[in-house]
C-alpha cells in the first residue's frame, strides 16, 4: 500500500544540502509510489510566532489565557488559514520527515513555530507519550461540549500509528556530539525534540537521519551521504522506532512516577531505561540514535 510523506523542511537556500537532502527523499520515496508533500517553510513565509493572529475573529476573552483561547477556536474552527492546511496535511500523511540545519542544538525558529502552532492540537495531558493522539485507536463516540480535546485531535483518532523522523545536518564532526565531545551525547541533545516534542505527540520516532558536517566535506563525501540517505529511505518503514518508556511505566497517582514494580523490575539493569528516565544510572548508549536502544 502507498504511504503519504510530509516533508517540513527549513532551509533558507535551494543551493543548500538541506535542500539535497529534501529532493532525495522526495524521489526516494516516490519512486516507491509514495505520495509526497512538502511544506517550504521559508517559502511559505510560514509565521513562526504563535500569537493570538491565529485566532480568526480573535479572542472571545480579551483577558483570558491563550492556551485557553486557542483550545477553544480549534474546538469551534476558527484558527487561521495557514495552520488549518498544514494540520490537513498531517492528517493525511503516514510519515513526517522533518529536514533541517541543526541551530543552537534544536531546530530552526521557523520549524519550532511549525511545530507550535500545528502540532499544538496535539498538545493534551489526557492523551500523551504512547497513548498520544497519532496512536492506534478505535474511532471516537464522544459528542460531548466539554471533551478535552479539539475538534482536530478528534479526528485524529482514528488514524494508524503515525511516523516521524528528525534529518538534520549539523556544523560540526561527530565526535563534538560525543560523550566526551565538547557539545556533549547527541543523544542528550535529541531528547526534548524527539521525546518531549514527537513522543509526546504518540508519534512512532524513527532514529533520525543525521548529516554530519557535510559543509566542510569533499563532493564525493556529500554525495555518499545523500546515497546513503536514499538506501535507508528504501527499507525506512520497516525500521523498529526509537524505545521510549510507556505511560503505564508511571503512576499517575503518585506524580507520575515510575511505578515501584518498574523500579524493580530494572533494578539490576547497569543502564537507566532511556536519556531522561535513567533512575541515577549511566544513560543507556545511543537511544536516541538507534532503533531499539
Amino acid at each position: 500500500m502507498s504511504k503519504k510523506v510530509l516533508i517540513v523542511y527549513a532551509h533558507e537556500s535551494p543551493a543548500s544540502f538541506n535542500a539535497a537532502a529534501k529532493d532525495a527523499a522526495v524521489a526516494a520515496l516516490t519512486a516507491q509510489g509514495c505520495t509526497v508533500e512538502v511544506s517550504d517553510l521559508y517559502a511559505m513565509k510560514f509565521k513562526a510566532a504563535a500569537t493570538t493572529e491565529d485566532i480568526t475573529g480573535g479572542m472571545k476573552n480579551a483577558e483570558g489565557c491563550y492556551a485557553d483561547e486557542i483550545k477553544l477556536a480549534w474546538e469551534e474552527g476558527r484558527l487561521a488559514d495557514d495552520i488549518k492546511k498544514e494540520q490537513e496535511k498531517l492528517k493525511e500523511a503516514d510519515l513526517v520527515i522533518f529536514q533541517f540545519p541543526m541551530y543552537w542544538a534544536s531546530v530552526p525558529a521557523i520549524m519550532k513555530g511549525w511545530m507550535d502552532r500545528v502540532l499544538g492540537s496535539a498538545y493534551a495531558q489526557e492523551k500523551r507519550y504512547s497513548e498520544g493522539i497519532f496512536k492506534v485507536r478505535a474511532p471516537p463516540t464522544c459528542v460531548c461540549s466539554g471533551c478535552v480535546l479539539s475538534l482536530f485531535a478528534h479526528s485524529l483518532l482514528s488514524v494508524q500509528d503515525k511516523k516521524a523522523m528528525l534529518s538534520f545536518t549539523t556544523d560540526c564532526p561527530e565526535s563534538v556530539y560525543s560523550d566526551t565531545g565538547i557539545n556533549g551525547d547527541i543523544n542528550v541533545t535529541l531528547w526534548p525534540l524527539q521525546n518531549g516534542i514527537l513522543n509526546y505527540c504518540g508519534f512512532q520516532v524513527f532514529a533520525p537521519q543525521i548529516f554530519w558536517d557535510p559543509a566542510t566535506g569533499s563532493p564525493e563525501s556529500r554525495s555518499s551521504m545523500l546515497e546513503g540517505w536514499r538506501t535507508r529511505l528504501q527499507n525506512l518503514c520497516g525500521e523498529a522506532p526509537v524505545y521510549f518508556a510507556p505511560l503505564d511505566y508511571f503512576d499517575k497517582e503518585k506524580g507520575f512516577l515510575l511505578k515501584p514494580e518498574v523500579k524493580e523490575k530494572y533494578a539490576s539493569r547497569e543502564c537507566g531505561l532511556t536519556v531522561g528516565i535513567h533512575m541515577g544510572k549511566p544513560l543507556p548508549a545511543n537511544s536516541q540514535t538507534k532503533a531499539g536502544v
